[in-house]
């Protein structure tokens, strides 16, 4: 399957977990990627594995929460690898890092893929947008009995973190709408637990793993690439009549 020959995407988180999955996956089908994170390494690191794959790719450090920076990634893709096809906006950390920076990675951080990549897609005829969400846009989080309610910390992590993923899936409604006629496709994929490394934390405390397969109706944890390939399917023609969607990759978590 090639559905990405001669296009070419821009993945934001691309150093590891997901974002890296949605790199090889795209590149895998024909496309060229650039790769940007925050760990400069890890991108980089992507890249050469896009590149072992036989597609063109760039690895860059960027901070999402960097608006001119962000904008500047989309514009070296158009220059130095033909233009802007896909952009998975995907860069998000977990709960641990407090409302501001919570809310302005995963909330503000997206925003600024969409509004820079969307009019420029428009511009060039059109072009998809996958947003990482969560289940956490979608409903509260079930929490381990470990974790003290009473926390103020902890709750402001989660509160923020449930807080910007229900922010992306608005975010991605509206873009959907406002850009349908421009033939630019906005949709986000909402994971559940997934085995990266931004739920290391929470599968290493004693009973973390079992506790968190037992939310999941399919009694397991998702793979980075189980995500990856929903991602593809949302950016790819497969899904040319699909716009707005949050769609639950979660192994029935949000069916319960």
């Amino acid at each position: 399957m090639a559905r990405f020959t001669n296009k070419v995407s821009v993945v934001t988180g691309a150093g590891s977990g997901i974002g890296r999955e949605m790199a090889l996956r795209l590149a895998s089908e024909g496309s060229a990627v650039l790769c940007a994170d925050i760990d400069e390494q890890g991108a980089q690191a992507t890249a050469a594995r896009v590149e072992e794959l036989g597609a063109k790719s760039i690895g860059l450090g960027l901070d999402v929460t960097d608006s001119e920076a962000l904008k500047a990634s989309l514009e070296r893709a158009v220059k130095d690898l033909g233009g802007l096809h896909v952009l998975m906006n995907n860069a998000g950390v977990g709960s641990g890092h407090g409302w501001d920076r919570t809310t302005e990675v995963n909330l503000s951080g997206v925003y600024y893929g969409l509004i820079h990549a969307a009019p420029m897609m428009a511009a060039a005829g059109g072009g998809a947008i996958v947003n990482t969400a969560s289940v956490a846009g979608l409903h509260g989080l079930v929490r381990a009995p470990a974790y003290d309610v009473l926390d103020p910390a902890h709750m402001e992590g989660v509160s923020a973190y449930v807080a910007a993923k229900h922010g992306v899936v608005g975010l991605t409604k509206q873009f959907a709408v406002s850009f349908g006629p421009a033939n630019v496709r906005v949709n986000a994929v909402c994971p559940g637990y997934i085995v990266t490394p931004m739920t290391e934390k929470a599968r290493g405390v004693e009973g973390g793993t079992e506790f968190l397969q037992s939310i999941h109706p399919m009694a397991r944890l998702g793979q980075p690439e189980e995500i990856a390939s929903v991602a593809a399917f949302l950016a790819s023609d497969d899904a040319s009549f699909v716009t707005g969607v949050a769609m639950p990759v979660d192994g029935g978590y949000s069916a319960r």
